[in-house]
């Protein structure tokens, strides 16, 4: 098994081939009495347009499944596209298409399904509790297979992170590739994919339903916080609170003061309540300015602490996909500039992770394109300062005259910075290094503590150990902060808070058990990702636990500090359908009367589902009446039986069930009604609740209340299972 990084950046296409053909036509009839007419050839039918196919091997071998009620087998998607997402949650080239592959999911959520293969890079990452953790953090809505073994992985002979595989309705793989892409880069092949076999009747555009892992998560104050920054001579904390899409403002002490962001996703500038962030991650304070990395918006952002509004200083507002501006893309190494610099409103970026200010230049973290930055404060100019570009740990000169050339600084993932106003000290996680990059151009990048002095296998030394330079061992680490010759980071996946001596690089543990968990004695932490340190006191973000911990360095206590007066933002209202239910059964009974009692009606519902199958009580199960509208009917007078208030609104079941009851108000002597009653359910197999399917119904509904009618309208439908052609 060999295990590898894209670095992703440009996809190399995973079309096999790709044509319409029109096919040979049939001669017309002629008419006696007629002369000839010109033969009419039948609607031209798509090509396929995958070269090749052969049979998917399954998903066995997998440890765990997340996102879904159960284990998935591949025979239970027979009839849909299947994409597999070959990932691990550290990588930064995975979490680029995750943006991608919900675009897909959106634009096609009858015909694909993804299903995330987690093949874990780091020890940490094989627990699926960690995984759960990471799915609610990228807000993942697909289900998510724990493939802590690497089983399925060389089932399909995969190589590098991220790979996709697509695998068609019959069960066969018909496409893979390895590295990023984009939803334009890979949909026109989906739309020649779904035309073909649309046009046999291969498709099952029967909806499914997944159990997510966000549907039983509860509200915190803080979701996920990223990073920290600590005002000592302010008395303040600035919070990344990063799945909130904010920066929360509160003192020392806990006491909330701000909210810089409504909690929506977007980029927009404005006063506090208007602004919007996606994800952000590092800060620096400087004055009565912050800049922020707004980092899955690709943007920097500076909030005017005075004025109380943000503004975009640097990046467009979508992924750089070079890492050297002012490269002509269409011929990258016959057009080299003597500097690789852009204006930073005018250069896309890509994935900045992390802050700091020396001297006039504002340094960045970039993780996506392994580098670190620089953009001038005064705005007019960004772009690479250390690294060329490979991911990888390697120390040596800051930058190459050539993009990507050997001999030069490699950075894996660099998500963290502090310095010593010499050094500039880098967490570079993916490679569980600790690395000084001199702010004098003239010196060398160097690796405090770390793997540069391996052969090989740099990004694959990891472990937990303290010790000196040639013992000490990482995993994972996201933070760094300095003091007196003393770097302290935040060692994620080993759940430690380390100290670093900048010299030696020898490590010590000076908090955590190592074993995730919310304790202050012994101190426990869950992937903290942020650290900042001010008056003697580490102050920790502790993502998975949605915390900002304290750690006092000269006693060395913990403790969790609470945000007095913060709440979660409010949860956007869900999109409510409107209107009849799209492709549902619909079934017109004869003329029901029915009799009022105590001025309501009855109706029943009884659901017939196929043998070995089940209601899934987890999904949502939802009915609504509306009136039945004749062509020119207003709708204001639409339905003279059923009271105003109870038309045209979704009633959610408290118990899914296949059969139910409920009441409307009515009034009396009302003839020639009609109404649509519609019921949304999801139901899957007894024992393999991994995949449900979704099934409606609407019954329409002639009605007349009278005395002597009966007692109910019984609503009946026997749901029936299709398959797509053989």
């Amino acid at each position: 098994m060999t295990l590898g990084h894209s670095n992703g950046g440009t996809y190399l296409g995973w079309v096999l081939a790709a044509s319409f053909v029109a096919h040979c036509g049939v001669a017309a009839a002629q008419a006696p009495v007629k002369p000839p007419v010109a033969p009419m050839p039948p609607p031209a039918m798509p090509e396929n347009p995958f070269r090749g196919a052969v049979p998917a091997p399954g998903f066995d071998g997998g440890v765990a499944w997340i996102n879904t009620a159960g284990p998935i087998e591949l025979e239970q998607l027979r009839g849909k596209f299947v994409l597999l997402d070959f990932w691990t949650y550290c990588c930064i080239n995975c979490m680029h298409i995750l943006p991608e592959l919900k675009k897909l999911e959106h634009a096609y959520p009858n015909e694909l399904v993804v299903i995330g293969v987690h093949s874990a890079k780091f020890d940490e990452e094989k627990d699926s509790d960690n995984i759960k953790e990471a799915v609610l953090r990228y807000e993942i809505e697909h289900p998510i297979v724990n493939d802590a073994n690497h089983a399925i992985w060389n089932n399909f002979r995969i190589s590098s992170w991220p790979s996709v595989v697509l695998i068609d309705p019959d069960g066969n793989i018909v496409a893979r590739d390895s590295g990023e892409f984009t939803f334009e880069q890979i949909d026109p092949l989906f739309k020649r994919a779904i035309a073909y076999y649309d046009a046999r009747g291969k498709l099952d555009r029967t909806p499914i339903h997944f159990d997510l892992e966000s549907m039983k998560a509860e509200d915190t104050p803080l979701r996920f916080p990223g990073k920290v920054v600590a005002d000592g001579p302010g008395k303040r904390l600035f919070i990344a609170d990063s799945n909130h899409n904010r920066i929360v403002v509160a003192g020392l002490d806990g006491k909330f003061q701000a909210a810089i962001g409504s909690g929506e996703i977007g980029r927009a500038d404005g006063d506090y309540g208007a602004a919007t962030f996606n994800h952000p991650q590092g800060m620096f304070l400087q004055g009565d300015k912050l800049y922020v990395a707004d980092t899955e918006n690709h943007l920097l952002r500076l909030v005017d602490l005075t004025r109380k509004n943000v503004t975009t200083i640097a990046g467009r507002g979508f992924q750089g996909r070079s890492a050297w501006p002012g490269l002509d893309p269409a011929n990258p190494l016959g057009n080299i500039p003597e500097r690789f610099v852009g204006k930073p409103l005018d250069t896309p970026i890509n994935s900045p992770w992390d802050l700091w200010i020396h001297g006039d230049d504002l340094y960045i973290a970039m993780a996506g394109p392994h580098q670190i930055w620089t953009m001038k404060l005064d705005g007019s100019e960004m772009g690479p300062f250390a690294g060329n570009g490979r991911e990888d740990i390697v120390d040596g000169p800051h930058l190459p005259p050539v993009p990507y050339e050997d001999g030069y600084s490699s950075f894996a993932q660099p998500s963290g910075l502090a310095s010593d106003g010499t050094y500039l000290f880098v967490a570079d996680s993916e490679g569980a290094s600790i690395r000084a990059v001199p702010f004098d151009s003239k010196k060398k990048v160097l690796t405090v503590l770390g793997t540069s002095g391996e052969a090989g296998g740099r990004l694959f030394k990891f472990g937990d150990k303290d010790g000196p330079f040639d013992v000490a061992l990482l995993q994972h680490p996201l933070a760094v902060a300095h003091e007196g010759g003393k770097i302290y980071v935040a060692d994620t996946y080993n759940n430690k808070i380390k100290v670093v001596d900048a010299k030696t690089g020898a490590a010590k543990t000076i908090s955590g058990t190592g074993k995730p968990g919310l304790a202050d004695e012994p101190a426990q932490f869950d992937e903290p990702a942020g650290l900042s340190l001010a008056d003697g006191v580490l102050y920790i973000a502790d993502t998975n636990n949605h915390a900002i911990r304290a750690l006092d360095l000269a006693g060395g206590k913990v403790r969790t500090i609470t945000i007095d007066g913060l709440a979660a933002p409010p949860r956007p209202e869900p999109k409510e359908e409107s209107g009849p239910f799209v492709g549902a059964k619909e079934i017109k009974l004869p003329p029901q009367s029915i009799k009022a009692v105590d001025g309501k009606i009855k109706f029943t519902v009884d659901l017939k589902l196929p043998e070995g199958f089940k209601i899934n009580p987890l999904a949502p199960m939802v009915y609504r009446v509306d009136p039945q509208l004749e062509a020119g009917s207003p709708a204001a007078s639409a339905s003279e039986l059923v009271a105003r208030a109870e038309i045209g609104k979704f009633v959610k079941l408290a118990k899914p069930a296949t059969t139910f009851e409920f009441t409307l108000p009515a009034a009396a002597n009302v003839s020639n009604d009609q109404l649509r009653i519609g019921v949304k359910y999801y139901y899957c197999r007894e024992g393999k609740e991994g995949v449900c399917k979704a099934g409606s119904v609407v019954w329409v509904v002639p009605l007349t209340v009278a005395a002597e009618g009966a007692d109910k309208v019984a609503l009946e439908h026997t749901v029936e299972e299709k398959a797509p052609a053989p």
